[in-house]
Parts: C-alpha cells; sequence; structure tokens
C-alpha cells in the first residue's frame, strides 16, 4: 500500500492553525489506479470508504497511449505521447478527494449515479499540477526474455537499441514470433524437455549444426529452407505438412525435400504492456497542502499485428 499523507491546519471555525495543533490525515491507498470515460484516472479504497480522482480535460485515453507508426521502419511504433503537456488543476481538469457512507459500485463515469452513492465529503483541490507519462514495453511472447534474444553488440544490454534481427525481416527478434523467418514460431521450435518454455534453453537443434531450431531457417538440414516444406498445405505453416506418417512434419524430416517456394511470411502479433504514472505536485485542497503526491501507475495491456514484407 502506498501512503499518501497530508498535514495540514483546519480551518479557523475548528480550531486555531496559531495554536500548534497539528492533524495529520493518513490516506492509505494501492499503487494502482485505473481510468473510464473521457477522461477519469481514480483511486478507491473500502476501509475507510474513499476516492482519489482527476478529470483530465482535452485528452482521451487512447491519445495517453496513442502510438504512430515509426518513420525509419514501419514494423515499429513509437509512443505519440510519452509526456503530455502539465495538466493545471483548476475547475476543468479536477482533482477530488472523496469520502462515502459506503464505497459504491461504480463511483465514476456514469450517466446516471448509481444507487448506492452516498457522498459524505467531496474535497476539491483549488490548485495543483498533475504530470502524466506514458511508457511502451513490447514483447513477442515467444518464450524467451527480450534481453536473451538481442546479441548485445552495442553494450547497452537494450533489445531495442541496435538490434538483433536474425532473418532480417526488418523485426528485430525480441518483437518477432518467428525469429529465423521459417514460418514456423520460435516458441514451438523447441522440445521444451527441461518444461520452462523457454526455446533459448536446452533448445532442440534437430540437424545438430550449430544453430537452434529457432534461428535455424533449415531445421533438419536437408538444403530446403523450412518454410518452403509445405507440401499439403500452403499456409505459412510447415508444422501441419506431414507427407510420411509417423515421421513427422516435413521440415523436421531430412528424408523429405521437396521444396514448394513460400510466398509470404506468417502474420505476427506483439504484445503491448503501457505503463502510465501520474505525479501532483503543490496540491491545494481546503486545508490540506500537498507538495509531491505520488498517484501510482496504471497497467493498459493491448496488441498489434503485423506482417513483414515477404
Amino acid at each position: 500500500m502506498r501512503k499518501l499523507l497530508f498535514i495540514f491546519c483546519l480551518s479557523l471555525l475548528f480550531t486555531s492553525c496559531n495554536d500548534g495543533d497539528i492533524i495529520t490525515v493518513n490516506f492509505d491507498f494501492d499503487d494502482t489506479f485505473t481510468h473510464c470515460g473521457e477522461l477519469v484516472f481514480y483511486k478507491t479504497k473500502n476501509d475507510p470508504a474513499e476516492s482519489l480522482s482527476l478529470k483530465v480535460n482535452g485528452y482521451t485515453f487512447d491519445e495517453i497511449i496513442q502510438t504512430s507508426i515509426n518513420t525509419t521502419n514501419p514494423l515499429l511504433v513509437t509512443l505519440v505521447n510519452p509526456t503530455i503537456p502539465v495538466i493545471t488543476i483548476n475547475s476543468t481538469n479536477t482533482f477530488n478527494y472523496r469520502t462515502y457512507s459506503s464505497l459504491p459500485s461504480s463511483p465514476f463515469c456514469n450517466d446516471i449515479p448509481p444507487a448506492d452513492l452516498n457522498i459524505t465529503r467531496d474535497s476539491a483541490a483549488t490548485s495543483g499540477s498533475a504530470f502524466i507519462t506514458t511508457t511502451l514495453t513490447e514483447d513477442d511472447n515467444d518464450g524467451i526474455p527480450a534481453a536473451d534474444e538481442d546479441e548485445n553488440l552495442d553494450g547497452d544490454n537494450n533489445p531495442a537499441t541496435n538490434p538483433t534481427d536474425t532473418d532480417g525481416d526488418g523485426l528485430p527478434n525480441y518483437l518477432d514470433a518467428d525469429d529465423d523467418g521459417d514460418n514456423v514460431l520460435t516458441k514451438n521450435e523447441d522440445s521444451n524437455t527441461d518444461g520452462d518454455n523457454n526455446p533459448f534453453t536446452n533448445p532442440r537443434n534437430t540437424d545438430g549444426d550449430s544453430l537452434p531450431d529457432y534461428l535455424d531457417a533449415d531445421d533438419d538440414g536437408d538444403g530446403v529452407l523450412t518454410r518452403d516444406e509445405e507440401n499439403i498445405s500452403v499456409d505459412q505453416n510447415p508444422t501441419n505438412d506431414v507427407t510420411t506418417v509417423g515421421a513427422g512434419p516435413d521440415f523436421l524430416n531430412p528424408l523429405v525435400s521437396t521444396t514448394v517456394p513460400a510466398t509470404a511470411y506468417r502474420v505476427n502479433t506483439i504484445n503491448q504492456v503501457f505503463v502510465i504514472e501520474i505525479e501532483f505536485q503543490n496540491v491545494q485542497f481546503p486545508n490540506i497542502t500537498q507538495q509531491i503526491l505520488d498517484f501510482g501507475t496504471l497497467t493498459e495491456t493491448r496488441t498489434r499485428s503485423v506482417t513483414p514484407t515477404f
């Protein structure tokens, strides 16, 4: 739990700041928040029933996580708004602390307020700034950690800079579900005898050469590229082409070397994880001042699909 600590003086109606009485209010919320509508970021807790919410004017959630095609490689994307302009807290961009008799089932973004909504206190910040930043991490979910899919020739331990691209299709290995471009998914080019679902560890090497199957364009070493061994159905999937029953697929059978030239790569699905962070500075509620308030993080997972040019 993140403890958001506010120290403030009550107004003269209740006590005098000059009396030296300081009341400490401890807001104990989770480190994460969520979103709804166009656009509210919020977090809630049950005991006691409370919420913190930021309403942002002029942005949609999709704009916060919007990406654009990379100008140098159309298979890659770049965040459009990794940092949006500072949000000034005011009557338009509102930041509220609320308490409830009991936490309602859906306290925000409702056309009709829920029947169980009973707000006992609603304090709106009168000033302050909100800083919203977004990071994007992409991965091919092939079972191999991104760090192990890069030769790290630049020495920076970052697979996204000077990335390794074994098959030269434009997708770096850490984003490529088929690292060697043979139309067999990397995650399916491992016998997984060690049970870790990671082709990088104890990899299968059918032809016994220097390359594991997931980096070998000719898995069985018969002189025919794996992607060209679709003798039964040409569907960018050599795993379902079996000429000799009981001998396995043709791309793993060196006794079958018929060539059926491939005409396309298979579609790649890339997993995207967006992490949004919000920090407030110099927030002023009635009788409450906070110089720094870490609102936490929101994680949004999506996918995108790309097909390299053959």
